[in-house]
This record gives C-alpha cells, structure tokens and sequence, in this order.
C-alpha cells in the first residue's frame, strides 16, 4: 500500500521556523517528482514548491521564496521543507504530494491534478 505521511506541523510565532518531513512507503519514490501544497482555510490548494527525482528543485510559489527550502533523500525515501521567517499568512494544512510523471516544463509540477499520490496533511499555525 502507498503511503505518504507528513510530519512536523505545529503551531509557531511568526518569525519562527519548522521543518515538515514525508515519509513514503509501499514503493521507492526515488524516481518521483515530489511536491508541497498547502490550503488555509476558505481557500483552494495552492503550489509550494517542488523537487524533482535528482534533488533539483522545481520551483517556489513566490509568496515562500528566500523562506522555505524544499529537499529530499532517496536513500529515506523522504522529502522535507524547511520553513523560515514564518508569517500568520503561512497557516494551512500542508500535503506532500508524488508524481511519476516527467515533464521538462517545470510548470506542469504547480498543477495538484498531475499529482498521482497524496498525503494526509499536516497543520501549520503561525501566530502574530
């Protein structure tokens, strides 16, 4: 059975960081392109950022970039995103997310629809 299982969700300050691992079995996902998303309450899903099998990184939404920092290791077969300089803006659940699908265009990775596996979310809360 596939499993992706997010961990490290938590309530912070603003200003703070945390570190969200997920953790796959039921197969190796070393060859997937593994994805963050994120849904605060009232809003759709929306595109964090992404790594591709290699440990190159897609992209970052822009409201996270120069503040999270995706990464993985096959070896665990588990990717991380390290939060920092939070902001209350920052609160969600936060879903990781697997593709086997290759694309050249790093574009294609924000889409949630092209993402085959999901996990079960973890919650992030930043407080002011």
């Amino acid at each position: 059975q596939v499993q992706l299982v997010e961990s490290g969700g938590g309530l912070v300050q603003a200003g703070g960081s945390l570190r969200l691992s997920c953790a796959a079995s039921g197969r190796t996902f070393s060859r997937d392109t593994m994805g963050w998303f994120r849904q605060a309450p009232g809003k759709e899903r929306e595109f964090v950022t992404a790594i591709r099998w290699s440990g190159v990184s897609t992209d970052y939404a822009d409201s996270v970039k120069g503040r999270f920092t995706i990464s993985r290791d096959n070896t665990k077969n588990t990717v991380y995103l390290q939060m920092n300089s939070l902001k209350p803006e920052d609160t969600a659940v936060y879903y990781c997310a697997a593709s086997r699908r290759y694309y050249s265009d790093n574009s294609y990775y924000t889409r949630s629809s092209l993402y085959e596996y999901w996990g079960q979310g973890t919650q992030v809360t930043v407080s002011s």
